[in-house]
């Protein structure tokens, strides 16, 4: 069974988005995911991530404790071992937002058991303004953000699946019917 599903997107392509929706519309668990990174207001510890300080994330590499570690724009996310472990021992659809290369770690590490799905904006103009919309970013990090989308979508044709992110159901109805497929209908709506 294909039980660890990563979503990985440009910033700003919706995937927090998605990956709420499909929580909502189906038994999916969530992989909470450390980082170093600020806490936005309307994220919850513990729940989005577990924000932890950068020597608590270091101690933790060093103890071997990540499947796989990224730095991205100078915020540090990690995705624990333990979590993976627990569900591929319970067989649980473990659902992952990760960058492009934490998706090819996980896909590397347990390749019978992953599947690696890459969401685009309708685009770029639609990406930069959900960016500016968002109002988290300066302009700066805006143009940042936007750089590292050409190093990511370079990674797009390693992925098993592309959706295309232009409507939040469509795109959602699109990742359930493909894990679905994947595993003969192993998703329950909620």
């Amino acid at each position: 069974m294909r039980n660890l599903i990563t979503i990985s997107a440009p910033s700003g392509a919706g995937k927090t988005t998605l990956c709420r929706a499909l929580q909502e519309q189906s038994d999916m668990k969530f992989s909470v995911s450390c980082t170093t990174r600020d806490q936005r207001n309307y994220e919850e510890d513990g729940v989005d991530y577990h924000f932890i300080t950068n020597d608590e994330f270091q101690q933790r590499a060093k103890n071997s404790e990540f499947v796989e570690t990224e730095n991205v724009h100078g915020c540090m996310y990690g995705t624990l071992k333990t979590t993976i472990d627990r569900a591929i021992a319970t067989g649980e659809v473990l659902l992952f937002e990760v960058d492009v290369k934490g998706a090819m770690s996980i896909k590397k590490l347990y390749p019978d058991k992953t599947v690696t799905i890459f969401v685009l904006p309708p685009s770029m103009d639609d990406l930069r303004a959900r960016l500016q919309k968002r109002g988290t970013d300066s302009d700066e990090r805006i143009n940042k953000r936007l750089k590292r989308l050409k190093i990511e979508i370079g990674y797009k044709e390693k992925f098993n699946f592309t959706v295309i992110n232009d409507d939040v159901q469509r795109a959602t109805a699109e990742i359930i019917a493909i894990i679905n497929k994947q595993n003969e209908g192993v998703l329950h709506g909620s």
